[in-house]
């Protein structure tokens, strides 16, 4: 990846984003943008004024990057993300990471939408991301190494903090959630994968598959970030269930989970 595309973007930003580290970065996917409480927004900026990462083109995403006091804690929360599918150059994909780290984020919270392969799963269900399985046959790190990203060869063993997922677990079980931890698959998209894909991640341990998050997590590994993952079931997979999919399903599911949503996030920001 070419640094100075991210230096321009950096660049962008007003002073106060590097003034004082985060508490917590997040990137919020499909519908989670609206589960955000602030007790003071800070900054609020358009993704498309930010030089090289553009508006996102997926109906759920916002698209702003939002700075915000909670619980006297400093929040920066990327609401919306840019996908490999896009066509997106992977500074783009990973932009929001970068410029995390940047503000000296030490922790990251990642979410999306995602369909259930898992067959204890249902549409609303949460499932905590303990590890990936990676379909995109590409990776963000390829390319020259830059040592301020960690090392050539990163160690991927605890993508996933052990700890966040233990945490997650407990505010859901205060909160008597239907939640479980699980592995989320990657693939490409944008299409939907076929019943018989979905049936080879089945067998592979996948619970979950979407098209997001683990380039970012990558991403975070490398550089050192302790990095929650947290899916919302939106739909059953292909072959699972028995209903074509469609992303306005996707969207509708996030909508009516938009409370639990903002109860699981609001809850991790103050244990964090």
């Amino acid at each position: 990846m070419d640094k100075t595309f991210f230096d321009k973007a950096a660049g962008y930003l007003p002073d106060e984003c590097f003034t004082r580290p985060p508490d917590l970065g997040m990137v919020l996917g499909s519908g989670w943008s609206d589960a955000i409480k602030a007790d003071e927004v800070l900054q609020r900026i358009s993704y498309d004024d930010i030089p090289g990462l553009g508006a996102p083109t997926v109906k759920g995403h916002a698209g702003e990057m939002v700075m915000f006091e909670r619980f006297g804690k400093r929040i920066v929360a990327w609401c919306g993300r840019r996908h490999y599918y896009e066509g997106a150059r992977w500074e783009s994909v990973v932009m929001s990471v970068e410029i995390l780290r940047r503000m000296g984020a030490t922790k990251l919270l990642l979410t999306n939408a995602a369909g259930g392969i898992n067959s204890a799963l249902r549409p609303g269900d949460f499932v905590i991301i303990r590890d990936h399985l990676n379909f995109l046959q590409d990776n963000p790190l390829i390319g020259p190494h830059n040592e301020e990203w960690g090392a050539r060869f990163p160690d991927m063993s605890e993508v996933y903090s052990k700890h966040f997922v233990d945490l997650l677990h407990s505010i859901a079980n205060r909160r008597a959630l239907r939640v479980m931890d699980g592995i989320y698959a990657c693939t490409t998209g944008p299409c939907y994968e076929t019943p018989a894909e979905i049936q080879a991640y089945k067998r592979l341990g996948a619970d979950v598959v979407g098209m997001s998050t683990v380039p970012e997590a990558i991403f975070a590994r490398a550089c050192g970030m302790k990095t929650a993952g947290l899916s919302l079931v939106t739909n059953l997979a292909a072959g699972i269930g028995i209903r074509p999919l469609s992303h306005e399903e996707v969207v509708k599911a996030a909508e009516d989970a938009k409370e639990i949503m903002a109860t699981l996030i609001d809850d991790f920001i103050a244990l964090v």
